[in-house]
């Protein structure tokens, strides 16, 4: 579904085998994905960007055909320091030793650890329709917990969200994209096929539960221990008008606590905003990263 100037590789990053598409020329641009999806959900967003920039839109580790690990004890290796480093040596590959990055859904909480980690590196970056993993969890209610059930499913143990999603991940995947989108939006059949693919191997599910034990756990660790440290880069934060985050969040005075130079506004839609509203997603990645490269 991305046109023929974009090339899939796979990158050995020594943690993970990323698989990755990339195209276009100009300034390097990072785009990460969230959960239950895969680098598809740019692939109205990815080809007009290219026009502008060299666009490199990876699977996380873990999903799409990244490489997917068996988990670890402390799940350490699916910590949001692990995802942003396969980011940054991904980046490395292709000789990028500054570049920006947006990231949605699990995709902007890699963003967020990895300007974090690497703030020497990151000359800006967007965040879609989240609030940070800290704040989320210091502030969890019984709204949070219905609105994001899921972040209290995937983390149990011995299998046991595993084996229920495996029961029939095309039912689950389905009920993911229709339960966070807008009333009446709409996804391209490839690109659900294609997410259909990669989630339905009993790896990748394995491997989504881990991203979700660590951010219970090891990634709090790092964020608490990083909580008075601000994101240096300026910081585009988007989110949907539709969705949980709007309605619970005042997103950018939240984000300001952890950033120093936070813009950013809703869109018209739900979650999914790379694929509910394309052309507002373009127009201001290519506005804020063409003025950020200057």
């Amino acid at each position: 579904m991305f046109n023929g100037a974009f090339e899939a590789i796979d990158v050995d990053t020594g943690g993970a085998i990323i698989h990755c598409v990339h195209g276009g020329k100009g300034p390097p641009l990072l785009l990460l994905h969230g959960y239950p999806q895969t680098h598809m959900i740019w692939h109205e967003v990815a080809p007009v960007l290219a026009e502008a920039f060299h666009v490199i839109c990876p699977d996380l580790r873990g999903y799409g055909d990244s490489s997917k690990p068996a988990g670890e004890a402390d799940h350490a290796n699916y910590s949001k320091r692990a995802m942003a480093q396969d980011m940054a040596e991904l980046m490395i590959h292709f000789g990028y030793e500054r570049f920006a990055v947006a990231g949605h859904d699990r995709g902007a909480r890699v963003t967020h650890r990895l300007a974090l980690d690497y703030p020497e590196r990151v000359r800006a970056a967007c965040v879609m329709d989240i609030a940070p993993t800290l704040h989320m969890f210091d502030h969890t209610d019984q709204a949070f917990a219905t609105g994001y059930y899921h972040w209290f499913f995937l983390i149990q143990p011995d299998g046991l969200p595993e084996h229920m999603i495996g029961l029939d991940p095309d039912y689950y995947l389905g009920e993911k994209l229709k339960r966070w989108s807008a009333p009446g939006a709409t996804f391209s059949p490839r690109a659900v096929a294609e997410y259909s693919r990669c989630f339905g191997d009993p790896a990748a599910i394995h491997a989504s539960c881990e991203d979700y034990r660590a951010a219970a756990g090891i990634d709090l660790e790092h964020d608490r221990a990083d909580r008075l440290r601000k994101l240096a880069c300026p910081l585009l934060v988007l989110w949907g008008n539709q969705g949980f985050v709007h309605r619970t969040y005042d997103l950018l005075a939240v984000w300001r606590d952890y950033a120093e130079d936070v813009r950013g506004f809703a869109l018209e839609s739900g979650h999914f905003l790379p694929e509910e509203t394309p052309q507002t997603v373009i127009n201001a990645l290519r506005d804020f990263f063409t003025a950020e490269s200057k």
